[in-house]
């Protein structure tokens, strides 16, 4: 009963570990990634007034027009870059969704997409949903988990449709800056390859800003879909409000697929967005908070064993684990059940990574003390 495609798909592997923490008393979770703040008050009031003043209705397939230029007046004056908001922007239910319609408004069966691993786990999932093949490309912490120039290359020679784009990163935290996505525009542009870039953390960017490539020029910003929204940088995750940037005609095919499945994003979640993109200050100050518990944990887990690069986005660490001699899955099993910490094994991220756990450092900053001093202890215990 079941399409085979769908059958054979893994499912979740943060999820799927994550099912074990459900219940268990006193664990610290460094698990799923999700802020720990609340959205922020101005937000909050914002949908709740339009509640009262009855905004239930549903709005365009494009979704609301003052968002949409918000958005592009948001776009403009912090990257110089334009967008018509008629006609390239789409309001989707979160970047998940952004790219689930990418894959399925430029994939034929068949057609190859690059996926720079560790991955987060939809990425490779939704290239099959939609007929494509995954590429993978490795990366290695002896390189940041940045993307080599020679092995992109190489996978560009088996002529890719697409490549994803992921920065900062989830799992790693790893950003790149103008430079080095300029080297990586140089070879994709050999073969025309369509960019699609999730930007989801752009916000929490500690060392350089963050630069989107559609920004380079009018030829890359043409091949390029630029994923975004206001989940992370805003902490509004349950609000499911995001959007896509691309040329007219894939924003006409996206939207076209997105009419007839989601019809349109929350109306209640497009107003608040609206006052979101007012809320620099507030975004600052949790760009600042998780800037700190990033400079704690960099320092500690490479204090107590677990050698790990310095993250410069988003709010994850990626260790390795190696020095302890288990696999990911082990170690976290073990954590998990003997200290109660709960952290994400490496191969939910590609099954190459069983030397890496992935852990979310939003959550607070006493928690991160106390998880600390329990992974020091069972480190201890490996000896």
């Amino acid at each position: 009963m079941i399409a085979e495609k769908i059958r054979k798909l893994a499912p979740s592997g943060i999820r799927q570990f994550f099912d074990l923490v459900l219940g268990m008393p006193e664990v610290i979770s460094l698990g799923v990634g999700e802020p720990d703040f609340i959205t922020p008050w101005r937000i909050r009031e914002k949908a709740i007034t339009a509640l009262e003043e009855g905004y239930t209705s549903y709005t365009s397939n494009k979704g609301l027009t003052v968002l949409r230029r918000g958005i592009c007046a948001h776009l403009q004056k912090k990257f110089f870059l334009k967008y018509n908001p008629e006609e390239e922007i789409l309001i989707t239910v979160g970047v998940s969704e952004g790219l689930d319609l990418a894959m399925r408004a430029i994939l034929d069966p068949g057609d190859k997409v690059i996926v720079p691993a560790p991955y987060y786990v939809a990425y490779p999932a939704l290239v099959e949903i939609a007929g494509g093949k995954p590429l993978l490309l490795e990366t290695s912490d002896r390189e940041d988990f940045k993307i080599n120039i020679g092995h992109l290359e190489e996978l560009v020679k088996q002529n890719p449709k697409a490549i994803i784009l992921n920065y900062p990163s989830n799992p790693t935290g790893t950003t790149y800056t103008k430079a080095e996505l300029k080297k990586l525009c140089r070879v994709l542009a050999k073969k025309e390859i369509i960019i699609i870039t999730d930007e989801a953390y752009d916000e929490l960017t500690y060392q350089n800003n963050h630069f989107p490539v559609a920004a380079f020029d009018k030829k890359i910003r043409n091949r390029t879909i630029m994923l975004n929204g206001f989940s992370k940088g805003y902490a509004m995750t349950g609000f499911r409000v995001a959007y896509a940037c691309a040329n007219k005609k894939i924003i006409e095919a996206m939207t076209k697929i997105h009419s007839f499945s989601m019809l349109c994003g929350p109306i209640l979640s497009q107003v608040a967005a609206t006052e979101a993109l007012r809320c620099a200050q507030e975004v600052t100050e949790m760009r600042q908070e998780y800037k700190r518990r990033r400079d704690f944990m960099f320092k500690e887990l490479n204090r107590i064993g677990l050698a790990c690069h310095l993250p410069t986005g988003a709010f994850y660490c990626f260790p390795s684990i190696k020095k302890s001699g288990l696999s990911s899955l082990d170690f976290a099993r073990r954590l998990l059940f003997e200290e109660k910490v709960a952290v994400v094994p490496g191969t939910a991220f590609g099954e190459k990574y069983g030397d890496f756990v992935r852990m979310s450092y939003a959550t607070s900053f006493d928690n991160l003390k106390e998880a600390i001093i329990r992974m020091e202890r069972f480190m201890s215990k490996l000896d």
